[in-house]
């Protein structure tokens, strides 16, 4: 593996959900320890498995794995850490302030972004306090820090006391209000991961062209904020030898390949390591340690032996759906799941059937042109784009409030606009704008992968909150764009996952922040399983054993109703492909 060799001591592993960097990340961890080395393993991510990939539990403290000699974990809980980073702020000033004040100030401190600001807060301190990791040779980190938080921590210092004095409009006052104080330790900290002899990042995929593109994306976002030493991982490829008499197999190939020749230009100069796809589940220390090999243990589904599986499938969802004639359908869940295909499949059901529909995205990645690949009649497609939404607001803000400074004054606000988090709110303007076009017809939305969608969820929160304090003295009637939401009548909310343990994972810890902000999901869809096809290669039968779990505890545990979608042979792009996804037995 090109990225292990001569690993720097900070190692970080970025991808979307389901592509597999959590069990690559973990290998790493377990090759370099028992290479000698002492090897801490560091989850930043809210839907953690590894203590379920080793079969212990690991939690927010460093723990010792008893199995692998010189390794230790650790669980970075961003909620609890968010918790600790409002108290820091917030306890301070309670009782010297005006209650309404500090209620004011936890608002603020409410939402994803203070999350995200806390988690790198947490482990800010493993990469800049000697003490606390002088023991370990290697920090290994599943989950990067993203752009979006690195691009907060770079916004100047000079625009504190500004905000503070009320001029500007502080898209992201409140999580970034306890920075100043730690400013310098923050700039050591982007630092050292900018620092190639300190760090490398490594990018996480699968052999598809769409996750391709998301990754080159992340790629050169990264690399604008200094992080360049990077390295790319391509997981999950079909090795040759299932090709030879499957159909779904051959065709799952040929599609890896296209997509290995069509790499984005950005990424053919990256170091780049394939890792073969593997028929068992990357649980346990077996498992993981023979990840990077070729050769794998033996599998146990016998080729003609039955795979029991008889779901519900996408059809009996769109029979349920069409039954109201209008509201809004909203799929969910992390990047790579497949939430534009089933979007745009519904969609295109639903317009089959007479009925009007409005197909669009808030997704910056979508490719609702390219999925569709044709027109219908009764459906019409858009896209919020977050580039010209948030492009909109700016100047509308400048006219209006930025009419009234001076050029220092202006020139800060200006700098505050290009926050990520000024995105957020103009791409919550459009969203609201479709959610009212949802009384009267269809409409449904492939939003954005999760964190970004529950930014947008917790804009159209503070949003709701505000407008109930203005609103409620008055005794008048009034409907916010959450109100709609959380209303079953007009909104449904469909969760898309893998049948794999992580994204199901993922999809789970969706459903529970949904659920606090009185969000009911109404369906889940369980995208591209194996085993509702059907397959001959003992690789993919494996596979697709190993699948049932997955679908079972969707089914038993989180899902008040769900449907499962096949993998396909053919990719379905194309109105009439997409159908056959929907009425696919």
């Amino acid at each position: 593996m090109k990225f292990l060799d001569q690993p720097p001591r900070f190692l970080f592993f970025t991808g979307k959900g389901g592509v597999g960097k959590t069990s690559i990340a973990c290998a790493t961890a377990i090759r370099l320890a028992d290479a000698g080395r002492k090897v801490l393993l560091v989850s930043t991510d809210p839907a953690s498995n590894v203590g379920q990939v080793f079969g212990i539990s690991i939690g927010n403290r460093i723990t010792e794995i008893a199995t692998v000699l010189g390794l230790a974990a650790l669980e970075i809980d961003p909620q609890a850490a968010a918790q600790a980073y409002r108290d820091r702020i917030v306890g301070p000033v309670r009782g010297l302030l005006p209650e309404t004040v500090v209620k004011g100030i936890e608002e603020q401190l409410s939402g994803a972004c203070t999350t995200e600001i806390a988690a790198f807060d947490e482990f800010t301190a493993l990469l800049t306090d000697s003490a606390l990791t002088a023991d370990y040779d290697h920090i290994v980190f599943d989950t990067a820090p993203t752009g979006h938080t690195i691009r907060l921590l770079q916004l100047p210092g000079a625009w504190s006391g500004f905000l503070e004095a009320g001029k500007g409009d502080a898209s992201c006052l409140g999580p970034l209000a306890g920075l100043e104080k730690q400013r310098e330790h923050y700039k050591a900290a982007v630092d050292a991961l900018a620092d190639p002899q300190r760090t490398r990042l490594i990018l996480v995929a699968r052999a598809q062209q769409a996750t391709l593109r998301e990754v080159a994306r992340t790629h050169e976002e990264l690399a604008t904020i200094g992080l360049t030493q990077q390295y790319l991982v391509i997981n999950g490829i079909l090795p040759d030898s299932e090709t030879e008499t499957d159909p779904l197999a051959l065709a799952i190939h040929k599609r890896e390949q296209a997509a290995l020749q069509a790499i984005p230009a950005v990424l053919q100069t990256l170091p780049r390591d394939l890792v073969m796809l593997k028929p068992f589940n990357m649980v346990g220390l077996t498992a993981l340690q023979h990840l990077f090999d070729d050769t794998a243990p033996t599998n146990t589904v016998a080729v003609d032996s039955p795979l029991e599986l008889n779901e519900p499938n996408l059809s009996d969802l769109v029979d349920e759906i069409a039954k109201d004639e209008q509201g809004l359908i909203m799929l969910m869940g992390k990047g790579g799941v497949g939430k534009t295909t089933l979007a745009a499949a519904i969609a295109v059901e639903l317009a089959h059937r007479g009925l009007p529909v409005h197909l669009t995205t808030s997704d910056p990645a979508a490719h609702l042109s390219e999925t569709l690949n044709g027109a219908l009649d009764n459906l019409t497609v858009s896209r919020i784009d977050p580039h010209q939404e948030t492009e909109r607001y700016r100047q509308q803000v400048l006219e209006t409030k930025g009419a009234k400074l001076d050029d220092k004054g202006r020139a800060l606000l200006e700098e505050d606009l290009r926050s990520p988090c000024t995105e957020e709110i103009a791409v919550f303007q459009a969203f609201s704008a479709i959610i009212r076009e949802a009384g009267s017809k269809f409409v449904v939305m492939d939003t954005a992968p999760t964190g970004h969608t529950l930014l947008l969820l917790d804009a159209t929160g503070a949003y709701h909150r505000e407008i109930s304090r203005q609103m409620d003295t008055t005794g008048l009637h009034y409907s916010t764009p959450l109100m709609q939401l959380q209303d079953p009548k007009h909104t449904k909310v469909l969760i898309v996952t893998l049948a794999e343990t992580t994204p199901v994972l993922e999809a789970a810890n969706l459903q529970a922040d949904l659920k606090r902000a009185g969000i009911e999901a109404w369906a889940w869809i369980v995208n591209s399983s194996v085993a509702a096809s059907r397959t001959r290669s003992p690789l993919l039968r494996q596979r697709a054993a190993n699948e049932l779990r997955e679908i079972k505890a969707v089914a038993r545990q989180h899902a008040q109703r769900y449907a499962v979608a096949p993998l396909l042979q053919l990719e379905p792009i194309g109105v009439e492909r997409l159908r056959a996804l929907v009425s696919h037995q």
